[in-house]
């Protein structure tokens, strides 16, 4: 990397002129919790999941947490989820007493496969929580079908999908619930906060009681609940920033479209038929056939100024709190392959609309120049 030449960045929160004036304009009002932004904020946001109900709250993890409870799924009962995906899909689980049961990966997607996801169903089981990962929808069609078949709860872990669709629904619009984030590297954001979306008025409910310590009306409390409410703060943020989604988001496939053309010796990510993908992440697979090795081509990036990352490198199901001695609820290795081959083969480079033109060029090249070997 030559000194004129500025670290091309893995991600890029946007936190403009417009952000910054949204929030000094509620802190000035003095109604920053759980206010008229927020409420703005849900009914904004619907327009994005089909007119679905919206509920704000202050993490990705909180929602996905929340939307379980609101199910009525506790212990005893097992959710289906893929193990590729980041630890909070499975700690949500876990958290509400259930039992993470994980099931392997379409290649291509890096989704739950639903073939996989069949194989997993036992008595106990009584949901499926599909992730659309880096932004792919995942195949919510079988999915959805195997649901009904075996009457499960879908719950779409939809943190890095924002604006995605598959044959023309939007994710967030598919399950009995949908869990967003609005964490400062996601497609938006709102410094911090989840949404979780659902078509049923009465989980809706449900849901903002769990939010706000049980309660409607202050000291009405109805249920054991949470405070995990967004401020208005984070709604205001997040509301300017949906305004600017579809721009991103096009600016992002555009980004892709220029990868997919210019780069040699790895395997670009494939979109499904009918899917539109929104590229929270660009993912390549650096694989044997190419030569090189993943974690390899990693390090020469970040030496050439190309900022990348590898989500993610340790299965779910091989972490620490998901282990029992050498097995791992009762998994051996080589039961997930395609997800261990994932896992080794992933590798995210920069995507984000902030990327310029010359990034984008500068990108490419040194992608080829490394995995040619001539780096």
């Amino acid at each position: 990397m030559t000194h004129d030449q500025r670290v091309i960045r893995a991600a890029a929160p946007v936190i403009g002129e417009e952000e910054i004036e949204a929030a000094v304009r509620v802190l000035r009002g003095g109604m920053v919790a759980q206010g008229p932004e927020v409420a703005a904020f849900e009914e904004e946001f619907s327009k994005f999941v089909d007119g679905r109900h919206c509920v704000a709250v202050n993490s990705g993890t909180s929602a996905l947490h929340l939307s379980l409870i609101a199910l009525g799924i506790g212990p005893g009962d097992e959710v289906i989820v893929p193990s590729f995906t980041f630890a909070a899909t499975a700690n949500a689980v876990r958290l509400v007493g259930a039992t993470p049961v994980f099931a392997d990966i379409e290649r291509d997607s890096f989704c739950l496969s639903p073939r996989a996801a069949e194989a997993a169903i036992t008595p106990r089981t009584v949901a499926i929580m599909p992730v659309h990962l880096y932004g792919h929808p995942a195949a919510m069609g079988p999915l959805t079908a195997l649901a009904e078949q075996h009457s499960l709860a879908i719950v779409e872990d939809a943190a890095q999908a924002h604006a995605a669709s598959l044959d023309g629904t939007p994710v967030g619009a598919f399950g009995s619930a949908a869990c967003f984030s609005f964490y400062p590297t996601k497609n938006m954001h709102s410094l911090e906060g989840g949404m979780i979306t659902t078509g049923d008025a009465a989980t809706a409910r449900t849901l903002r009681l769990l939010r706000n310590q049980g309660m409607e009306q202050r000291y009405a409390n109805e249920i054991v609940g949470f405070n995990v409410r967004m401020t208005d703060v984070a709604a205001a943020i997040g509301r300017v920033q949906l305004r600017s989604l579809a721009a991103w988001t096009r600016q992002r496939r555009a980004n892709a479209a220029a990868l997919d053309a210019g780069l040699r010796g790895v395997v670009t990510p494939p979109v499904a038929p009918g899917a539109e993908h929104v590229y929270h992440q660009y993912t390549i697979r650096v694989t044997a056939e190419s030569g090189r090795d993943r974690d390899t081509v990693s390090r020469e990036l970040q030496k050439r100024g190309v900022g990348n990352a590898v989500y993610y490198p340790t299965p779910v199901h091989r972490l620490a709190p998901f282990r029992t001695g050498e097995k791992v609820l009762g998994y051996a290795a080589g039961d997930l392959p395609e997800t261990e081959l994932a896992a080794a083969e992933a590798l995210s480079i920069p995507v984000h609309p902030m990327l310029t033109a010359q990034e984008l060029e500068r990108l490419t090249a040194t992608v080829n120049e490394v995995v040619g070997g001539r780096a």
